[in-house]
């Protein structure tokens, strides 16, 4: 029974479901280029009152690593307590 199922005849059944369950209204995936107006422009125009806030981030990056660091050698040495005890 199993035999006289062929491989075209799976893959057209599936292919017959796949088209069904396309929506019946296709509606584009991008909208419109509209050109942005003054008050858009000059709110996404760099702010020189918040510069001295974005200096964090290489901070933050760095303490990321040193955790990372950090973890991956108490992790290698509760593993070699562990196996020290076995």
């Amino acid at each position: 029974m199993a035999g006289s199922l062929s491989k075209s005849s799976l893959f057209s059944g599936l292919r017959f479901h796949s088209q069904k369950a396309e929506p019946v209204l296709h509606l584009p995936h991008r909208g419109y280029h509209i050109e942005l107006g003054a008050r858009e422009k000059a709110l996404l125009e760099e702010d020189p009152a918040l510069k001295k806030f974005k200096s964090y981030k290489n901070t933050v990056k760095r303490v990321s690593k040193i955790g990372d660091v950090l973890t991956v050698i108490v992790v290698a040495d509760l593993y070699r307590i562990a196996a020290a005890m076995c």
